[in-house]
């Protein structure tokens, strides 16, 4: 129960990556809480009490301690219809408490009224909750605690988060599973990945009060967001990106480019991370290059995977060597995201997978030597030093032989 209520907090205020060219929102942070009151949250085995208990003394303790400056709302599904009518049921969500500031004792007083009821929809609860949270410029985060798989197929909750991911609004969905079930945390897994957020299995009441603090003050931390961008299919039509953190979608093999300027004695440096955020085959790959305008390749970084991770990252640095004049002409620099990743027939390909470009410009290096830059990418410099040392040492070490040989012979 403690991991609950952390985890419940900590969707309160975990602060995401700083953007270009951005301070942190003075907007208030929207997150709305999302239950589960199906007709299985009675069940009793959360130390010895049902699991709609455990949940509402968790939303209790979290209503406490919410930031003033948090916007809060309360959203449930299978609260109302406890028929056998499916449709009906798969309709079964509503607002509980409006996203905005909050009222403690009318929010508590919404919470205690609720008792397990009905079906899972917890893909029309994802999209309603989305839609409670639309408006504005500030952060976005859905908290969704259930006990089951969702029961109203073939309106799939995980490609309902990608769509939601894919709408560019900085909305991170956290799930929390009361049940060690191995399908229910699969989904519940790919819900959370799918947006860039975090699943947590619950399984007990104890540790609830020790880490309130801690997240509520973490939870008072400023807010920024990162920037939605959209790669073209060539250089000549890329977007042009100034320092900072970016988001983007990227389908399978495919290729999108982005623009870089560099002035004479800056160093670009780069990075880019792609999340499978859905079941892919288990070889793949992904590249970063630093392209001139006129096509040369400058620099490259490459990553493997085998399925041991779901994502999967690469960087590059280009130092632009001082001219020795006053001109400050800036350099166009292309930057090519590229992916190998493949996946059953099966696999919806679209949106794209979830990725995650930064970029920076640093002072460069007082000389134009920096071996990152030119060539350690690629790894010729290195395999030059370390066959030149491997010729030196073979030599030396002949020689030593033969003279030892020598003086065996001598004596």
């Amino acid at each position: 129960m403690g991991i609950l209520l952390a985890t419940l907090t900590a969707g309160l205020g975990t602060a995401l990556p700083a953007a270009a060219d951005e301070t942190p929102t003075n907007a208030s942070p929207k997150v709305e809480l999302v239950l589960d009151v199906s007709g299985s949250m009675r069940t009793r085995d959360i130390d010895g009490k049902s699991r709609m208990s455990a949940a509402k003394q968790a939303f209790n303790e979290v209503l406490d301690a919410v930031p003033e400056q948090v916007q809060l709302g309360i959203r449930t599904l299978g609260a109302d219809y406890p028929g056998d009518d499916r449709k009906v049921g798969c309709k079964d969500t509503r607002q509980l408490y409006p996203v905005g500031p909050l009222d403690r004792t009318e929010a508590k007083t919404a919470v205690a009224t609720l008792a397990p009821t009905g079906w899972t929809p917890i893909g029309p609860a994802l999209l309603g909750a989305a839609d409670d949270l639309e408006g504005g410029d500030s952060t976005r985060r859905i908290v969704l605690i259930s006990d089951g798989e969702d029961t109203c197929g073939p309106l799939d909750p995980c490609e309902v988060a990608r769509d939601i991911a894919a709408r560019g609004i900085h909305l991170v969905i956290d799930t929390l599973g009361l049940v060690p079930n191995a399908k229910i945390r699969q989904q519940l897994t790919c819900i959370a990945e799918a947006t860039g957020g975090t699943y947590t299995a619950v399984q007990h009441t104890d540790e609830l009060s020790s880490r309130v603090k801690q997240l509520v003050d973490r939870a008072a931390e400023p807010v920024v967001t990162p920037v939605a961008t959209k790669g073209a299919d060539s250089c000549t039509d890329a977007p042009k990106l100034k320092p900072g953190l970016y988001t983007d979608r990227e389908k399978f093999a495919e290729h999108r480019w982005y623009k870089v300027e560099v002035l004479p004695g800056q160093e670009l440096r780069a990075s880019v991370s792609v999340f499978a955020d859905r079941a892919v085959n288990n070889d793949y790959g992904m590249l970063l290059r630093a392209v001139t305008v006129h096509g040369r390749e400058i620099v490259r970084g490459s990553e493997s995977g085998t399925g041991r991770t779901d994502a999967i990252s690469s960087g590059l640095r280009y130092p632009k060597a001082e001219l020795d004049d006053d001109e400050q002409t800036p350099e166009t620099v292309c930057l090519q995201v590229s992916n190998s990743f493949s996946a059953p027939a099966s696999v919806k390909t679209s949106p794209g997978m979830p990725i995650e470009l930064t970029v920076d410009l640093v002072d460069g290096p007082d000389t134009a030597s920096d071996v990152a830059a030119f060539g350690l990418g690629h790894g010729w410099w290195l395999l030059g030093l370390l066959t030149l040392t491997g010729l030196i040492v073979g030599l030396l070490f002949g020689w030593i032989s033969r003279w030892r040989i020598a003086v065996w012979r001598t004596n």
